[in-house]
């Protein structure tokens, strides 16, 4: 099976005064395509920080990280940049929306950076909207949406491009239960569809979802369970 993303011998290291703090000590990891994966640990125990080095919001220590087998460090700001809209999507627990934009407004953003036909990047993104059930909301703004909407506009912002892999960072964090659980819904329905998703979370039941639960401590890779 092909990989979707992987990383080797990473390290991330934080200067604080005199003292070193090792958040990711380390870490090897590979994510097969059509995985859905959950990363599971402690507060404090640098499942975030693999997070934002894996999605190539932060650069680390040592290590690389590969995306659909290209190298997303040691290359030029632009090329990563180019390589991350393509070939990835992100979900956050905060929404990240634009509040002066509509939902579908919100969802082209990522076609428009990358250059497509506004003609076609608003009907890939109707598309988009169409998938998490939100088509009949496309000209709200967030305000006009409530928080479970909001994270499902920002889930067809994520898709809306077709992305080798998918990264969520605690993506129902700031939703209720019975929310939560339509949000698992759309991404277990995108992950049986062939997308790649790897999920931070430290809920349990979201856990379940997903083919594999790796837990980290102390920023190291302690157990793997499938």
């Amino acid at each position: 099976m092909a990989v979707a993303l992987s990383c080797q011998g990473l390290w991330k290291i934080y200067e604080m005064g005199d003292e070193k703090v090792q958040a990711v000590r380390g870490i090897d990891l590979e994510i097969s395509t059509g995985e859905m994966v959950a990363i599971m640990g402690p507060s404090g125990c640098g499942k975030t920080t693999l997070l934002n080095i894996l999605s190539g919001i932060d650069d680390p220590s040592a290590g690389q990280v590969n995306v659909a087998g290209k190298p997303l460090f040691g290359i030029s700001d632009d090329e990563r940049t180019d390589l991350r809209g393509k070939e990835m999507g992100f979900i956050f627990q905060k929404f990240h929306l634009l509040d002066v934009m509509s939902a579908v407004e919100n969802v082209e953003i990522p076609l428009l950076l990358l250059g497509e036909n506004p003609d076609e990047a608003r009907t890939k993104s109707m598309l988009a909207l169409e998938k998490v059930g939100l088509e009949d909301r496309s000209e709200h703004r967030p305000a006009e949406l409530s928080g479970g909407q909001q994270q499902r506009v920002s889930i067809a912002r994520a898709i809306v491009h077709n992305p080798s892999v998918i990264l969520c960072d605690e993506p129902t964090g700031n939703l209720d239960s019975t929310t939560s659980e339509q949000v698992m819904a759309i991404l277990s329905d995108l992950n049986n569809a062939g997308s790649t998703l790897v999920i931070v979370t430290h809920d349990n039941e979201i856990a379940k979802r997903c083919s594999r639960i790796i837990q980290i401590n102390d920023g190291r890779i302690v157990s793997e369970e499938e």
